[in-house]
């Protein structure tokens, strides 16, 4: 198992950073923040990322490829539905996955019911990544796993189904509370497994989950320190650059330590998935709880940087904070992630 890029994945990061660098700079997410032409801005760079195919990496065999996507997308703070809709919703679908569909999954809160007239879903999940402008959704239930088409979703003549978007402190990330009121669906909308293959099937589709949030709370941290060191050369103190103070210096260090240490448990986490590796589990509770820990740090030493200028809304760090701070609060946080680590590590104890 390779640790480092080959050359064709060295070249295709160099071409998605070069292409998000254009397409998503720092204004667009700003505009969006500021609600100017946020649907349709957003929109359009989505449709970028469908027209580059980069939606196409559905398959967990270009984890690692759909990973260094990620990073780059929470570099800039990305305003799309590209994370839930890679990570969470397509390992979920499968073949039902349409490339040309945003989409998003609902974990937890749902319960499906056999009836006559077919399978009726009940409940609520209040925590969708993007579940207000999905496409399509994958639910999981006790069940199985129900794929609902477009036709369903975000319909306000669909009974049964609302999506309501939630507060949250990142500006342009979409978070929706989603209730299922009864909704019938048809046999054919539930994935045809068995019940292993189902669970199976759940448990691989959340460390992808794990990995993608991992990997974009790194790129986050990356541009904090990026923000961050460009502060320390160009802002000055008694004459001289504050970059030239050992106590930035060391929180500059910290952050590089700990943003690299969860880089390399991130794509450790993308290559055992590629892989099918038996350690995807525990790399992915790895990643996860080690992206936590560093954007933690990351947010308490990239503010402490910039001093009183970072809590102002000018700042362009705010989207990179609150971008990991998301992150972090999503699917479990390092301490869940780190407690499940100690429950293996006890097993093979046994």
């Amino acid at each position: 198992m390779l640790l480092e890029f080959d050359a064709d994945q060295r070249l295709w990061q160099e071409t998605v950073r070069d292409a998000v660098g254009k397409q998503c700079p720092a204004s667009l997410v700003r505009g969006i923040a500021e609600n100017k032409g946020a649907p349709e801005a957003a929109h359009a760079l989505w449709q970028s990322y469908l027209d580059a195919g980069w939606t196409e990496l559905a398959d967990p065999e270009n984890a690692v490829e759909l990973a260094i996507v990620l990073e780059e997308l929470g570099r800039a703070t990305d305003p799309t539905p590209f994370l839930a809709t890679l990570s969470q919703f397509a390992p979920l679908a499968g073949k039902r996955f349409d490339p040309s569909k945003a989409g998003a999954a609902v974990y937890d809160g749902v319960s499906a019911n056999w009836s006559r007239q077919g399978w009726v879903l009940e409940g609520t999940s209040k925590f969708v990544l993007d579940g207000d402008r999905a496409e399509q959704i994958a639910v999981v239930t006790p069940a199985g796993v129900f794929v609902i088409d477009g036709g369903v979703v975000n319909s306000t003549e669909a009974p049964g189904i609302t999506s309501r978007r939630r507060d949250v402190f990142d500006p342009v990330l979409h978070v929706a509370e989603v209730t299922f009121d009864r909704l019938r669906v048809e046999e054919p909308d539930r994935l045809d497994l068995e019940p292993s293959a189902a669970s199976a099937l759940v448990e691989r589709s959340r460390h992808i989950a794990l990995m993608g949030l991992a990997i974009t709370m790194v790129g986050a941290c990356q541009r904090v320190l990026d923000l961050a060191l460009e502060h320390a050369k160009s802002r000055q103190q008694f004459g001289v650059p504050i970059g030239s103070f050992q106590a930035i210096q060391h929180k500059a260090t910290d952050m590089y330590v700990a943003i690299e240490r969860a880089r390399a448990l991130s794509y450790f986490s993308a290559l055992t998935i590629a892989a099918d590796d038996p350690r995807r589990r525990i790399a992915a509770a790895m990643a996860k709880a080690s992206a936590g820990e560093c954007q933690s740090l990351v947010f308490q030493h990239g503010l402490q940087t910039f001093g009183a200028m970072g809590f102002t809304w000018e700042n362009d760090l705010q989207f990179a904070l609150k971008r990991a701070k998301a992150g972090e609060l999503l699917l479990g946080g390092a301490a869940e992630h780190r407690a499940l680590i100690a429950e293996e590590f006890d097993a093979t104890r046994i």
